[in-house]
Formats: C-alpha cells, sequence, structure tokens
C-alpha cells in the first residue's frame, strides 16, 4: 500500500509545506496515522479521497504547529502587477508553476493549496487553520497578487 500511494501523496505534503525533508517526515506521519486508522474506513466515498484527507491533515496539523500565517509578507510589501496583457502562464510549464507555488510564503501557499487546488471553502479553512474567514480570503488574495508578480518575472527570464 505504501509503494502505491506515497508517490501520489508525496506532492500533496510538498504543495504544503514547500520542503522535500519536512514533506518526507510528514508522508510518514501520515502513513502511521493512514494505517492506525484503516479499519475505520467504511467503503462509502473513494479511498483515495479518504487516505488524501488523512496527508492534508497530516500537512495542516504540521502547519498549526508552527503558525504558518505569523510570518506571512505584508500586502504593502507586495507591488501592484502590470498588465501588460501578456499573459505569464503562456511561458511556464505545469512543473514549474509547482515549483513556484512551493516558494511561496507558507501562510499564502497553505490557503493557496486548500483554497485553489483542494477545493475548501474559506469557512473550512479558516476551522482547519483556527483563523477567521477575512483572513483566509486575505491570505489568498496577497497570494495570488505574490504568485502573479513571482510568474510575470518567470516570463520575463524565459
Amino acid at each position: 500500500m505504501y509503494e502505491l500511494l506515497a508517490p501520489r501523496f508525496f506532492p500533496v505534503c510538498i504543495r504544503y509545506v514547500g520542503d522535500r525533508t519536512v514533506a518526507e517526515d510528514i508522508l510518514q506521519e501520515g502513513f502511521v496515522t493512514l494505517f492506525a486508522k484503516l479499519d475505520t474506513y467504511t467503503g462509502s466515498g473513494s479511498f483515495d479521497g479518504w487516505a488524501r484527507r488523512i496527508f492534508i491533515n497530516a500537512s495542516l496539523m504540521y502547519l498549526r504547529k508552527n503558525d504558518v500565517l505569523k510570518d506571512s509578507e505584508d500586502i504593502s510589501e507586495i507591488r501592484k502587477m502590470s498588465s501588460d496583457g501578456e499573459n505569464a502562464l503562456d511561458k511556464i510549464g505545469f512543473k514549474e508553476l509547482i515549483d513556484v507555488i512551493a516558494t511561496m510564503p507558507a501562510g499564502f501557499r497553505t490557503v493557496f493549496n486548500m483554497y485553489v487546488l483542494e477545493g475548501f471553502t474559506h469557512k473550512e479553512i479558516a476551522d482547519e487553520l483556527g483563523i477567521t474567514e477575512s483572513t483566509s480570503r486575505t491570505q489568498l488574495s496577497r497570494g495570488r497578487i505574490w504568485l502573479q508578480n513571482r510568474l510575470e518575472q518567470y516570463g520575463k527570464q524565459k
């Protein structure tokens, strides 16, 4: 089971924490939880979805313990995006996009992953991270600006 699931859920852990070594630890923690709770899987819904939630929760637990939102960049430090009509995404591949997301400040990356990639609502994010919904919205907005700026810089390098 480990050999089948590890390649699928390791990228999930990396997306949340942005550090390969920490993600490996979280993956191990996730498997400990998965094996301990295997008997609670009822068969309703997909096993993949059930397991994915365990690895997301393991990542979020790590981030909560390390208070990821305390070191988020201030919005005043993020320059406004210039709109020159050129789309930065046209110049970047999927792997490069994931690599840029991995370099986002932890608070931005966490909320961005949860909202955009996992489909959580702001209420669910707030409940999971112990923050307010408005903080979740602010982190997402700032994260999008941060990401757009980095993609724009990346596009100019190509």
